[in-house]
């Protein structure tokens, strides 16, 4: 087996057992990442000299007798963090060249645990898209098909992934920017509950609906990303002060008595066929393991993807408004200040941000306030209330994760309505705070992923793991790869 086959806990074992070295096992992701990332395109910048760097410490630890939780397992982070010393673009000309003075809590937890950091994954520009074509360097193309899209934002981590060019991955989920593009190309996809994961050094989207997440081979992995990046930071006002469970233990393979509910909602007309035949099965299996079904109801689901269309532009226009070519990134010199804010902003962002500032700046304006940004707040309560009304009579809710497979490149980038209709299934989850995991659970007839979506009430990471992690180990899906070269 090629030591980039292997999963980070596997990795682990050997490392642990002298079997292999970090040193070794970085070195044959950075060969892999060299003759195959040309085609893929998951990261914008690879970092070699640090990556080996960080191996041969490892060694050295691990020889002298140290062990963490990470020790010497290579993983990649998506663009969107800062990372010291290391180009941070947010996928934006506006960000070209930037290297931030410090490191994102959640990288430096993964650093702190003896984790090789391989590099930075592609995004769309500042996290806005669903298909990583919205980054101004080239869209990411999926490991099982070139010519499709591997979802979005987080589609570079998400390919590295299921391409075998990183072991693990982090990325950030503001409408489902995780878990789509995890169910797109294959791969396990785990967004945390808001406040669970500090987004100290997160450069911002959506500061009410951004949480950082994993993505990984399988849900052991996905367990163990999060007991390292989980727990409270004072240096984020968002982080919640809350006990941080052993997710390893939750992953009992028993879901004997599990209450799961099936939203009627979330099987909508206009939904891939094989997408709804294979997440029925899927819950079908859940069922065969003991688990007790039921229909539940979200009602004000329709409500969702206008509601995140407003909160979420209304706050990126708030966060961006910071990026004027002053502190930090390229600068376009104008005659007056207000012309230079003009043109370095009408030059450094890309047609989808300035889509998304435009839309939120209008529905915050004056007269359109208490019109659309405050009765979208008002509906984001009811559809929190949905949840917590459905979370009393189950435990997790499964659902499909996107109502397609993964399309072609270039084939929705002139509609972005239906560009944002692929995020249906997903934005309910950030509005609500709550969390979700994505897990493979077929595929198409054109030989593409699916992704069975499983939700859980907030800070309930560890039941959503504990069903995921059942469905997964008595099915095969997780263990399929794309047909990329070995």
């Amino acid at each position: 087996m090629s030591l980039c086959e292997l999963t980070m806990s596997a990795a682990l074992d050997k490392l642990r057992g002298g079997e292999i070295t970090s040193a070794a096992l970085t070195s044959a992701y950075l060969e892999r990442i060299a003759r195959l990332d040309p085609h893929v395109h998951s990261y914008l910048t690879v970092t070699s000299e640090l990556a080996m760097q960080q191996a041969a410490q490892a060694d050295a630890r691990r020889a002298a007798g140290e062990d963490a939780p990470l020790l010497g397992v290579p993983l990649a982070v998506k663009d969107v963090m800062c990372t010291r010393g290391v180009p941070t673009t947010a996928g934006s000309r506006i960000l070209e060249g930037f290297k931030p003075p410090y490191t994102a809590t959640a990288v430096q937890k993964l650093i702190d645990a003896g984790a090789v950091i391989l590099g930075k994954t592609n995004t769309d520009e500042f996290a806005m898209g669903s298909s990583t074509e919205n980054s101004a360097y080239g869209a990411t193309h999926n490991p099982w098909n070139a010519a499709r899209i591997p979802g979005g934002s987080s589609g570079g981590s998400a390919a590295a992934v299921a391409a075998r060019l990183a072991a693990g991955a982090l990325g950030s989920d503001t409408g489902g920017s995780v878990r789509q593009p995890a169910a797109m190309c294959g791969v396990v996809g785990l967004k945390p509950s808001y406040g669970r994961v500090s987004r100290y050094g997160l450069i911002a989207f959506a500061s009410s609906l951004d949480q950082i997440g994993a993505l990984c081979r399988d849900v052991r992995d996905a367990a163990l990303l999060l007991s390292v990046i989980a727990g409270h930071d004072p240096r984020d006002a968002t982080s919640m002060d809350v006990p941080v469970p052993d997710y390893a233990a939750a992953l009992t393979g028993d879901v004997r008595g599990l209450r799961v509910g099936v939203p009627k909602e979330y099987f909508v007309d206009g939904m891939q066929k094989e997408v709804e035949q294979a997440v029925r099965a899927a819950i079908a299996h859940l069922e065969s393991l003991g688990a007790h079904v039921r229909e539940v109801s979200l009602p004000h689901t329709d409500y969702g993807l206008p509601i995140y269309y407003l909160i979420a532009p209304a706050e990126a226009s708030a966060n961006l408004a910071r990026f004027e070519g002053v502190r930090f990134g390229p600068r376009k010199d104008g005659p007056t200040l207000w012309d230079t804010y003009k043109a370095t902003r009408g030059q450094g962002f890309g047609p989808e941000v300035k889509r998304r500032i435009m839309l939120g700046a209008y529905a915050l304006s004056a007269g359109y306030y208490d019109a659309y940004y405050l009765k979208a707040q008002k509906g984001r309560t009811l559809i929190k209330r949905d949840f917590d009304a459905a979370f009393a009579e189950v435990d997790v809710i499964a659902t499909p994760t996107a109502p397609h497979a993964a399309f072609p490149i270039g084939s929705k980038t002139d509609d972005p309505l239906q560009m944002y209709l692929e995020d249906v299934f997903t934005l309910p989850v950030n509005l609500a705070g709550i969390c979700g995991i994505s897990v493979p659970c077929g595929f198409d007839n054109d030989g593409l992923p699916i992704g069975l979506q499983v939700l859980g009430p907030a800070f309930g990471e560890a039941v959503i793991l504990r069903a995921a992690h059942a469905y997964e180990q008595t099915t095969g899906w997780h263990t399929m790869r794309p047909p990329l070269e070995s």
